[in-house]
């Protein structure tokens, strides 16, 4: 699991994924959140620009997860 640092309240879905440097480009992450291969806390989220927060944790299909702190 990677662990990805914030430091503002939150960050949005799609901007993570690309920060996080799990995914080269947004686009990626635009593409993988609409398909349904994005999970938020356990969840599916099909919102790209849904606000992450520290504690939330992010599970891409067949790439990882991602725990935002």
């Amino acid at each position: 699991m990677k662990k990805v640092k914030i430091e503002t309240e939150y960050i949005k879905l799609d901007q993570l994924l690309k920060f996080s440097g799990v995914l080269s480009t947004g686009g990626q992450g635009k593409i993988l959140i609409k398909q349904g291969y994005v999970k938020l806390n356990g969840e599916i989220i099909t919102e790209r620009g849904k606000k992450i927060k520290k504690g939330d944790e992010i599970e891409i299909k067949d790439m990882g997860k991602i725990l935002v702190i």
